[in-house]
């Protein structure tokens, strides 16, 4: 089935290399061994209370950690690689990337960006939706799922040279534009991190035509009152004010001390799988099984992508006085589309978002968190599908 949806665009500019995953034996059992053989903190009043209001418990994780030591790493390489994966070499850097590729020569491209603590896996839910409604000679689109820098089986960021989300976004533009999509151009999808890499592309990149995102980092605009937000909105600033008090301990340790937390999470699986664990169990609205955390917090593992993947929190630091969104530099004047889930960590009123750009798509969802594409795939493919139909035609 991969092999169906792997046919590159006849526009290409620069053909791809095929790739498939595949982590060495060695590797396999290490891990095994390591898990095995990690301790877990004693007993403490904080890690046994069950509502995790000091962080993830010692319950949840001795259960993981058990269920870790027999995860079958093989059944999910053979998932993963049902799906067509390449790589191009860009600025010195190896960029891994998911896709679907059309046979349509209308279909629309849709880059989808990912964040932290995701990855290209985040998105699987929905292609595998897609593939149940579409043959490579129907879908409408070409779905295209980059690796960030520093993230799975992308290599880097640079070690010698200061990298960030403006340098993220012009590699995965030039993503775009190897695949022949320069001159038709593509929309962006992002939520998280792509988010922001999504808004850069929107405002800095011609080929960039339309953008949809599931998140937006900002705080109240000064001339917004009160009184134009909806109830189930309050809702959502209830949530980000918890996140706002008890939630961001982790983006400050990103920001200033990356090499510290980079190096103590390198140490032990355990160690991270409490770390990424945590989010998974905290930023979602829905539940996400043990097995996604374990297969997720595994990949992460495998391809030592936490250290290289934290570096975009350094330019939160110090809180900049205006949040990336809010900057009239990053005013979204192409086509804008919104999805609202009630648990994203900030869950932004639409009157907010109004202010960033040309909001012409906004759908508001009873359900969800920050991990979108994994809880809700269905509702994030009809919005995506809805707002392309629209933003394109």
């Amino acid at each position: 089935m991969a092999l169906a949806y792997s046919d590159i665009p006849a526009a290409a500019k620069v053909a791809p290399s095929p790739f498939q995953i595949h982590i060495p034996d060695e590797q396999i059992e290490e891990l095994q061994l390591l898990v095995k053989l990690s301790k877990l903190a004693p007993p403490t009043f904080e890690n046994q209370q069950p509502d995790r209001k000091y962080g993830v418990t010692n319950e949840w994780l001795t259960t993981a950690k058990e269920a870790w030591k027999s995860f079958d790493w093989r059944a999910a390489e053979k998932h993963l690689n049902s799906f067509p994966q390449f790589t191009y070499d860009i600025e010195g850097l190896t960029i891994h990337f998911v896709a679907l590729f059309s046979r349509k020569k209308d279909a629309v491209p849709v880059v989808l960006i990912h964040g932290w603590p995701g990855s290209f896996l985040e998105f699987l839910p929905v292609l595998s939706l897609i593939r149940d409604r579409y043959s490579p000679e129907d879908l409408p689109y070409h779905l295209v799922i980059p690796s960030l820098p520093g993230f799975t089986f992308s290599s880097g960021p640079p070690v010698d040279r200061d990298f960030i989300g403006e340098d993220t976004a012009r590699v995965l533009n030039q993503v775009m534009l190897n695949l022949g999509f320069e001159d038709g151009g593509y929309v962006a999808q992002g939520g998280d991190i792509g988010s922001k890499i999504g808004r850069i592309l929107a405002v800095d990149y011609p080929a960039c035509k339309a953008i949809h995102l599931n998140a937006c980092f900002m705080g109240k605009p000064d001339h917004v009152p009160d009184t134009a937000i909806a109830e189930s909105e309050r809702r959502g600033l209830a949530r980000a004010g918890w996140f706002a008090t008890f939630g961001t301990g982790y983006s400050l340790e990103h920001g200033t001390r990356p090499s510290t937390i980079g190096n103590v999470l390198s140490s032990s699986p355990v160690a991270l799988l409490a770390w990424i664990g945590e989010k998974f169990l905290d930023w979602a609205g829905e539940t996400i099984p043990l097995e996604t955390i374990l297969e997720s917090v595994s990949l992460y593992w495998f391809t030592e992508t936490f250290p290289r993947s934290i570096y975009h929190y350094r330019e939160n630091v110090p809180p900049p006085k205006v949040k990336h969104a809010e900057d009239p530099r990053w005013y979204i004047e192409k086509p804008f589309g919104f999805s609202y889930y009630p648990m994203e960590l900030v869950p932004v009123p639409r009157v907010w978002v109004e202010t960033t750009g040309n909001l012409v798509f906004w759908k508001t969802h009873e359900k969800g968190g920050h991990f979108a594409a994994l809880e809700c795939p269905r509702d994030f493919l009809d919005d995506l599908t809805d707002f392309c139909g629209q933003v394109w035609a």
